[in-house]
């Protein structure tokens, strides 16, 4: 128990420290993990659970909102081949480089040793990168659904290197697996009549152990690999998106262990560190080939640049990888420890970068030159707005309620903006006018067509920095009309009137006004309510003393 408070207390207050600087608290945790190490705390025999519990959960969760058909996409496979095959061809060269002249760890290797390293790196972490995306909402954006993509097939391809390399394949009974698919049929039936308590949550920890992560690792492939794919065979069942909100949480508590667990891989010596570091430098130039070949299958400036900025890290798959070379002798120990090292500061720098990857984004894509609008991806281009008089950016519950209000009481020809894909073919469906675009795009105005009959806009995406990004977008462009915020909290709603709103709505305050409304009606009638709220207007304006 003492080992375990000592390892909560370091790893909250480093947490906090990191928060405190501004950078995510992931970076925090990293760095509990080596000191707790380097304090010679041992790694608890727990450890390991918890971080397999935590990506467990979160490819279940990715499972839930994974659309297969993303995968098919060009820009999904061809990237995720070209950058595999491109990165083990850089690796193979940069550290060939340092092998000829000597460096310890790198000299004498041969070129297939080098291209097992470079595969070690070549893959992007799905923790990792997941949380970026979860912390901007922006899973569903078309860079989060690319980035996503390239995740699941990177996976895909790590069962393949591990059953190959390993010599173990997977049992004949994983034929079997198969079943699942009616299987899920019978959960979705069972999970339907689960209300929407603590039982829908127990459900859904089970179905990502249970017919996902122990029946797949009992025929010999990834028990997380089965997460993912329990996750997408329950995915479209209505209360997918509650089940996501309620696992959130506990998923997020044991991904703090898998990132602890990093700094536990080894002692960092001098070499180590200096290798750990060099191989970092190769980080900007896949990055850059990301970009590019992004760029290739016709996505725009801002999107390849945000999709390479969030997949530019280390996997901890690496750390696997690196574990065959030295189970067959082609690698030293120390090799774990390197790429503990690469993976955890690859993290820290990623952490710092991204949390500035839209204002890096629109800085690098101001120098480059922009493409017609007839070459550009059919998800890229121009959104035609004629004839709106009000935006509602964020198709929400809350965008919703304010388009419809707008609508309906005061006879405004509305649009909505929505990124996610899904939502938008659903609200089409029920007779919203709605595009798809991410309003927290730089060249989001730019992409309108028609924009000058536009009077209002309102901003009611989940997220505070979401919704700020869309208003820094709209006040530095040629909107000169109203616009209207939504904030949860007090300074989140004070932030964007600095910013320049012209009305911003407290969400948990209106919606006490709204119940205050609805209750008077209730118990009054409408007629009365009305009434009541006439005198409470005009005694109002005859007192002094506040209402």
């Amino acid at each position: 128990m003492v080992t375990a408070a000592t390892l909560l207390v370091v790893t909250t207050a480093l947490g906090l420290g990191a928060y405190l600087l501004r950078l995510p608290p992931l970076v925090g945790f990293l760095v509990a993990g080596f000191v707790l190490h380097a304090a010679g705390l041992a790694e608890p025999a727990y450890l390991d659970t918890i971080a397999d519990l935590g990506v467990t959960l979160l490819l279940f969760g990715i499972g839930l909102k994974l659309d297969l058909k993303t995968l098919l996409r060009k820009e999904v496979w061809l990237t995720t081949g070209a950058h595999l095959v491109i990165s083990v061809a850089v690796a193979v060269g940069f550290l060939g480089v340092f092998g000829l002249i000597g460096l310890p760890l790198l000299a004498g290797k041969d070129l297939g040793t080098l291209a097992l390293i470079g595969l070690a790196l070549s893959f992007s972490s799905t923790v990792f990168v997941i949380k970026v995306l979860d912390g901007r909402s922006d899973q569903s954006a078309l860079y989060g659904r690319i980035a996503i993509g390239v995740l699941v097939m990177q996976d895909l391809i790590a069962v393949v290197f591990l059953s190959v390399a390993k010599g173990d394949p997977p049992s004949p009974w994983a034929l079997a697996l198969v079943l699942l698919v009616p299987g899920a049929w019978l959960l979705r039936k069972a999970w339907s009549r689960m209300g929407h308590g603590e039982l829908q949550a127990l459900f859904g920890i089970a179905a990502a152990l249970g017919p996902g992560y122990a029946l797949f690792d009992a025929v010999g492939l990834k028990g997380d690999l089965g997460a993912l794919v329990m996750g997408v065979l329950l995915a479209g069942h209505t209360n997918a998106t509650e089940l996501s909100r309620h696992l959130f949480t506990l998923k997020e508590l044991l991904l703090v262990g898998f990132f602890v667990s990093i700094g536990f891989a080894g002692t960092p010596t001098g070499a180590t560190v200096a290798v750990g570091l060099l191989v970092l430098l190769m980080l900007p130039l896949q990055a850059l080939c990301t970009a590019l070949l992004l760029r290739v299958v016709r996505l725009r400036k801002r999107t390849a640049i945000l999709s390479a900025l969030v997949l530019a890290n280390y996997s901890e798959f690496g750390l696997i990888v690196v574990d065959v070379g030295v189970d067959a002798g082609l690698l030293h120990t120390d090799w774990v420890v390197v790429m503990a090292v690469a993976v955890a500061v690859s993290f820290v720098i990623s952490s710092a970068v991204n949390t500035r990857g839209n204002e890096i984004a629109i800085a690098l894509a101001k120098r480059f030159r922009s493409k017609p609008n007839e070459w550009l991806h059919p998800e890229e281009r121009l959104i035609d707005v004629a004839g709106a008089k009000a935006l509602v950016l964020g198709m929400g519950r809350v965008g919703r309620g304010a388009f419809g209000q707008l609508c309906d009481d005061y006879g405004m020809n509305v649009l909505g903006v929505e990124h996610d894909p899904a939502r938008v073919k659903a609200l089409r469906a029920q007779g919203y006018e709605v595009v798809q675009a991410d309003a927290t795009d730089i060249e989001f105005w730019a992409r309108v067509r028609n924009a000058g009959s536009v009077e209002l806009a309102i901003l009611a995406m989940p997220f505070h920095q979401a919704n700020l990004i869309a208003l820094g977008q709209l006040r530095a462009g040629e909107f000169n009309g109203t616009v209207a915020a939504v904030a949860r909290y007090d300074d989140d709603a004070e932030e964007l009137r600095r910013h320049g709103a012209d009305a911003v709505f407290h969400l948990y305050g209106t919606a006490g006004l709204a119940l205050a409304d609805q209750a008077a009606e209730a118990a009054l009638g409408y007629a009365g309510a009305e009434a009541l709220r006439d005198a409470q207007a005009q005694a109002s304006g005859k007192s002094d003393s506040p209402r």
